[in-house]
């Protein structure tokens, strides 16, 4: 099969990455009235969201073996089917066991996103690869921002199954332009699945976040958190001795340990962190209102679209970051992407008053995301063997994603640390939203220093022409 054209490959492609990650931000204009409609507690019902994120998480580094040793187009068709079932699952039911398993399903789909980047480098002409990665990559913010104000306005004007049916409709789309457009790739790494290292890898990844997205709710000290933490870090430590022995393992961490590797996943975690920073404090300051002293009283439906334009920047970037890339190296795209996450971090101490102000922060710090995410894949695919390289970007977006978990459940308690009351509600302070903002400037700084000490000679996956 020849694909019609790399255009469409890569629009069939980043079409589909969109999609896997406007399932993150899916139910978020739902969140409040989840327990009534699912006739469910609120801790209860809240697992509708933590799910997607848990099983996103191992999925990624998995769907990323699977297609390198079967094919990574018949893996991306597979998560989109389950995107799909998912969906129908949630839109048909009205109860939270049926929205749970519904939601993880929607998880797997993240997948596409790892899948795709080396999907590109695998069945694009050489100087499409680069510009085409940077766009891929991008996908991974640009889905969740733009899909806020999307979910907003569908579950405002119909009901809320309305949102499953649609991405259950968007799923098909999806899945029948990837199966007519694009080819299957012809690189395939030798060896079988190691399902075993896939099961200790899922228990280890799911207890650690489940530590850190539910230890605000079970309180950090309490021994269900404690435990869940200590069950993550026996089995990961365990799981990488035995990685380690076996002739095919999951993740190949003699690879993943290359100085190279490791930095660029490290400056991923830090990124992630600086990156949602935006989707958690942001919204804060557009919603709360004007007699907390700081808020600006929108609704959710316009604060999401105030959000909205940050997801544009992200895909507006990625062609400037592939330029970069082309021009000074990978290294240098994302050294400069932290920098201006950075700058827009620290510009917002003095840009929160005025509705556009926070506009103008958000298009900063997403055209700052958008560069430095486009960049990761080079790095990676710079680093590792060919025959890797969906496995390799599968653990980069890992990290992205325990970047992102992580800074949810520091910036949450920064804001239940400083709080303030006003209009009969209790609401976050303005000290305790500018620490939050200054602690994701400080992991965009940290990431900044990481990048320093990436090897400067990493091998591009591929050659990028600069015209």
């Amino acid at each position: 099969m020849k694909p019609r054209s790399p255009r469409l490959v890569v629009a069939a492609l980043c079409s589909g990455g969109m999609l896997a990650s406007f399932m993150q931000t899916l139910v978020i204009p739902l969140v409040p009235s989840l327990p009534r409609l699912l006739d469910a507690s609120p801790a209860d019902a809240s697992w509708v969201v933590t799910i997607t994120l848990l099983v996103a998480a191992v999925m990624m580094p998995v769907t990323g073996r699977l297609g390198d040793l079967y094919g990574k187009r018949r893996v991306i068709l597979a998560c989109f089917a389950t995107l799909i079932v998912g969906s129908v699952v949630v839109a048909a039911g009205s109860a939270l066991i049926p929205a749970i398993i519904g939601r993880g399903l929607q998880g797997a789909a993240m997948g596409i996103i790892p899948l795709g980047i080396s999907m590109m480098r695998d069945v694009l002409p050489a100087e499409r690869v680069g510009s085409a990665i940077a766009l891929m990559s991008a996908t991974l913010g640009v889905g969740g921002a733009i899909g806020l104000p999307v979910s907003a306005i569908v579950a405002e004007n119909a009901t809320w199954q309305a949102l499953f049916w649609l991405s259950a409709a968007l799923g098909a789309v999806c899945l029948a332009a990837v199966a007519v457009i694009v080819p299957e790739s012809p690189v395939r790494a030798p060896g079988r699945f190691d399902v075993v290292g896939a099961i200790g890898l899922g228990i280890g990844l799911v207890s650690l976040l489940l530590g850190v997205v539910k230890g605000a709710t079970w309180g950090w000290g309490s021994p269900l958190t404690v435990g869940v933490f200590a069950t993550g870090v026996v089995v990961l430590l365990v799981w990488g001795r035995v990685q380690l022995r076996v002739r095919d393992p999951l993740v190949d961490l003699r690879v993943s340990g290359r100085r190279p590797v490791l930095l660029t996943n490290l400056a991923s975690i830090v990124a992630g962190f600086a990156m949602f920073g935006t989707s958690l404090v942001f919204p804060q300051l557009l919603q709360a209102p004007a007699e907390t002293g700081y808020g600006l009283g929108l609704t959710m439906l316009q604060a999401g679209l105030v959000m909205a334009p940050g997801g544009l920047m992200m895909m507006v970037m990625s062609p400037v970051s592939a330029r970069l890339t082309a021009v000074r190296g990978p290294r240098t795209t994302l050294m400069t992407g932290l920098a201006v996450i950075a700058a827009g971090y620290l510009a917002t101490t003095f840009l929160t008053g005025s509705v556009l102000a926070i506009l103008l922060a958000t298009v900063i710090i997403s055209s700052g995301v958008g560069i430095s995410y486009a960049a990761m894949p080079a790095l990676i695919m710079g680093a590792v063997p060919v025959e890797q390289s969906a496995a390799g970007n599968g653990l980069n977006s890992l990290m992205r994603s325990v970047g992102t978990a992580t800074s949810s459940a520091v910036t949450g308690v920064v804001l239940a640390g400083f709080t303030i009351s006003a209009a009969g509600s209790v609401f976050p302070s303005e000290a305790g939203i500018m620490v939050a903002l200054l602690i994701s400037a400080g992991a965009s700084l940290a990431g900044l220093v990481v990048t320093v000490f990436i090897p400067k000679p990493v091998r591009a996956p591929e050659p990028v022409p600069v015209g």
